[in-house]
């Protein structure tokens, strides 16, 4: 079978390289792809949300399953469009990817099927925010409605921080106008962030092992919010016991009640969790596969990713019980290598160096993100620009593996963060 995936990310990466190895795929085609997703598929330069184009492709190629990596063109209904033309596709419908094109229809989703998280209000003009901001006792975070590259949290320690975020995400559109035209203002909670992401089709779930991101761009948990600057998975903090909690109060209600409304799910569901003293609360729902949450779970999967998504899109999934899913018993740790300035401004053209002295490195894989191939040289073309993973027999043998590959790589600018991990090994953690 020929397989498309669609995006240009690390996320892709991973998706292009796991389906490569399936027996069953001749040839993975990647729309539009980056340098690395040239070495393990073929790219095909045609945009994430040029529909037309990619529907004549994938009929011209017979291609067999087409995977949506980005939620751009699952929000703009890329999947709905791929089943009108009779293709196959992996991915929520565009009633479906409301639950992370708005987190005012999420919020509102879990208010009504008692899914917990945090208190929240929805507003549409700055004004009325500001006043809700100014009479609160507690801090809060101001989050735009839509779509904003991850970047669209502002989690804010005092109610200056808080006025100042209304005035970048409403007033001055730094988000872009339709990302921040509602804005929602939540009590901020503490305690440890955990994304778990679960395969979801008709009435069955299957939940893959928890990964913890680290979304903040400097070390400790500092500094602006980015798309990811690593992951490692498992993560030690996501026990059984709290997998099954949040099986049964968030991932069980929240397919229910989407079923109820008639916005049936499949696909990934990814619920970005803060661990507070009272439980699991769902900071965030996302409708595709985590990035970089991806990269760690692709270098550990060994079920073939191709026939559990093809059992997700026929509603099979209920042949996958999670004890039949395969997986490395050792862990993975991901680290990305971000561009200067970003999660702000940042160039591209970059030269990048080292690649190949890091490919060589046992149980090491560099996914590409922000990259292009030009000529014999491959350039940054993100702010994120790769997405170092590494396995190893104990969390920090993989930590240490990872850091050792993503050492031998250079490129003006680049920084990453030196603590990914650090929390699950500082708790005792192996």
């Amino acid at each position: 079978m020929k397989v498309l995936v669609i995006g240009k990310g690390g996320r892709e990466h991973a998706l292009v390289w796991k389906l490569a190895r399936s027996p069953r795929v001749t040839r993975v085609y990647c729309a539009p792809g980056n340098a690395g997703t040239a070495e393990d598929g073929v790219n095909v330069p045609i945009d994430v949300n040029d529909f037309d184009p990619l529907i004549r492709f994938a009929k011209q190629e017979q291609v067999g399953l087409t995977v949506v990596g980005p939620e751009d063109p699952l929000s703009q209904g890329i999947t709905d469009v791929f089943q009108k033309a009779g293709l196959r596709v992996f991915g929520p419908s565009k009633e479906a990817a409301q639950l992370e094109a708005s987190k005012a229809f999420a919020k509102q989703l879990m208010r009504h099927a008692d899914v917990p998280s945090a208190e929240f209000r929805v507003f549409d003009h700055p004004d009325p925010a500001r006043h809700y901001i100014e009479t609160r006792e507690y801090p809060v975070v101001v989050k735009a409605d839509g779509l904003a590259a991850g970047k669209g949290v502002v989690v804010c320690a005092t109610t200056e921080d808080a006025l100042a975020a209304i005035e970048r995400i409403m007033v001055r559109e730094e988000f872009g106008r339709s990302a921040g035209r509602r804005v929602i203002i939540e009590k901020r909670l503490d305690g440890e962030e955990l994304s778990v992401q679960a395969l979801v089709s008709g009435r069955t779930i299957v939940s893959l092992p928890p990964t913890q991101d680290h979304k903040p761009v400097f070390d400790n948990d500092e500094g602006p919010n980015t798309g990811g600057m690593g992951a490692y998975c498992p993560a030690p903090i996501g026990t059984p016991e709290l997998m099954a909690q949040v099986e049964e109060t968030i991932l069980v209600p929240t397919v229910h009640a989407m079923k109820r409304s008639r916005h049936a799910f499949r696909g990934v569901l990814y619920a970005g969790l803060m661990l507070t003293n009272q439980g699991p609360r769902v900071l965030e729902f996302n409708c595709r596969f985590g990035d970089p949450e991806t990269q760690p779970l692709m270098m550990r999967l060994k079920t073939d990713l191709l026939d559990l998504l093809e059992a997700c899109v026929e509603d099979r999934l209920d042949e996958f019980p999670e004890g039949r899913l395969e997986w490395d018993a050792r862990p993975a740790v991901c680290v990305v290598m971000a561009s200067g300035g970003y999660p702000g401004n940042f160039q591209k053209g970059k030269v990048l160096t080292g690649l190949a002295e890091a490919a060589k490195l046992p149980d090491v894989k560099v996914f590409h993100a922000g990259t292009r191939r030009e000529k014999d040289l491959v350039l940054t073309d993100g702010g994120r620009v790769l997405a170092v993973t590494a396995l190893g027999d104990s969390l920090a043998e993989a930590k240490r593996n990872a850091y050792e590959a993503a050492g031998k790589i250079h490129f003006q600018g680049a920084h990453y963060r030196k603590d990914i991990a650090h929390k699950a090994l500082k708790r005792g953690g192996k």
